[in-house]
């Protein structure tokens, strides 16, 4: 049996969502950390797995998705509470303190995490690449792997350890915009924008569009991942302009729409099917035949200097 068309699936996919959800588990994984977990039992390290499973053999850095379903479950463990642990383990903040101060909400922003409190401070921390969070009982044991620890925030039930944090600073909640404020529209936010999304890709008409939708200032929330599905299902070639996508719109809200109905999803699927090597069309799959056309998957990188990132595409469905 094979994975129905993309035409079929990129319906089906955006409405039959698998739901978690529910109170903090007694042990969870959040990020990229989930991918490890996950490699544990299928040989598979991708950008999320809430619980083990997976193939295949391409690493993905923590998507838009990721980072929503992390602050969902920080949420759900801190929000209310008052901090009984705080433990900085980075030079900069080894002396602060948040003890005694509650949480009151921990949110997304693109890829960036806020978790806030009442005493007026913002915790700022970003996934990057291998970053994760830990969440487990308070009177447990010590969390695993403390050398990889940047942060430990704790309540009387909670314990949330953040694991190689790309980014850990505390600042002003009033001046948040500083660290977020040169973001695109949050494809995931409550105050999601299409008009101002598309807005902000047609600026730069000439701009390779792959290059163009990985650029957080234009949207936020999109990787690699979503980046080659999304364009595969569109049947946009990575390197063609933006001034020559046919509908900039549709692309745009398509992908609004796979993050939306991948979020709370342990893992990623834009072919409807969440089967180990059955869940993407071109992303991970260099050198095996279109799930279409059954052309060769093609695999490269694109992006100015020192920044290139990877591509996968069908060079007979993308155009």
């Amino acid at each position: 049996m094979t994975p129905a068309s993309p035409r079929a699936t990129a319906v089906r996919v955006l409405t039959s969502r698998t739901y978690g959800g529910g109170a903090a588990p007694a042990s969870s994984l959040t990020g990229a950390g989930n991918a490890r977990a996950a490699a544990r039992t299928r040989g598979r390290r991708s950008g999320r797995a809430l619980l083990p499973g997976g193939v295949g053999h391409t690493v993905t850095v923590p998507e838009g998705d990721v980072v929503w379903n992390t602050a969902r479950r920080l949420h759900t463990a801190l929000a209310g509470q008052v901090l009984t642990r705080s433990d900085f383990r980075v030079p900069r903040y080894a002396t602060v303190s948040l003890t005694g101060q509650q949480v009151t909400e921990a949110v997304s922003r693109g890829k960036h995490l806020l978790i806030r409190t009442s005493g007026g401070t913002t915790v700022h921390t970003h996934l990057k690449m291998d970053g994760y969070w830990r969440i487990q009982p308070a009177h447990g044991a010590p969390p695993a792997r403390g050398h990889q620890i940047r942060l430990l925030l704790g309540n009387a039930q909670w314990l949330a350890a953040g694991y190689l944090l790309g980014i850990t600073e505390v600042i002003p909640t009033a001046r948040e915009d500083q660290v977020t404020g040169h973001l695109g529209p949050d494809l995931l936010g409550p105050d999601w924008d299409q008009a101002a999304a598309v807005a902000r890709l047609a600026r730069d008409p000439d701009r390779p569009v792959g290059e163009a939708l990985l650029d957080q200032r234009n949207l936020a929330g999109i990787g690699t991942w979503f980046l080659a599905e999304l364009l595969f299902l569109r049947g946009v070639d990575p390197w063609r302009p933006v001034g020559e996508v046919k509908d900039l719109d549709a692309l745009v809200a398509l992908g609004q729409r796979l993050l939306e109905a991948n979020k709370t999803r342990p893992g990623h699927t834009s072919t409807g099917d969440t089967t180990p090597g059955r869940d993407s069309y071109v992303y991970g799959r260099a050198g095996r035949r279109c799930r279409r056309c059954g052309t060769p998957v093609k695999r490269g990188e694109q992006g100015p200097p020192g920044q290139e990132r990877l591509r996968f595409w069908c060079p007979r469905c993308q155009r």
